[in-house]
């Protein structure tokens, strides 16, 4: 009797512990870019999926959403030499 009122006790916390988590990012989760700059859709590996992209806060590079068999994440949307793409600081194209 006391297991089964240890398990009605913790329905509820075991449940809250299924709820659904997208990535580890702190932007909401249905703000993706909706049209790409040319220069990115030309730069980006084939493989990846353009329709889930955004822009990481932490790093200022593209990442785009990777469903994988066990669990969907944020990963770097990658040029096809396998670098990441990101953001270029504005004083960075005064400096070149």
């Amino acid at each position: 009797m006391k297991k089964f009122a240890w398990l009605l006790a913790c329905t509820p916390l075991l449940l809250a512990a299924c709820e659904d988590f997208e990535g580890g990012s702190n932007a909401p989760s249905g703000q993706f870019i909706k049209d790409l700059p040319e220069g990115v859709l030309a730069l980006a590996a084939p493989y990846q999926d353009l329709t889930a992209v955004r822009i990481d806060p932490t790093t200022k590079c593209y990442i785009y959403r990777y469903a994988g068999p066990v669990e969907t994440t944020f990963l770097p949307l990658r040029s096809v030499e396998g670098r990441p793409i990101c953001l270029q600081p504005a004083d960075a194209s005064a400096a070149s």
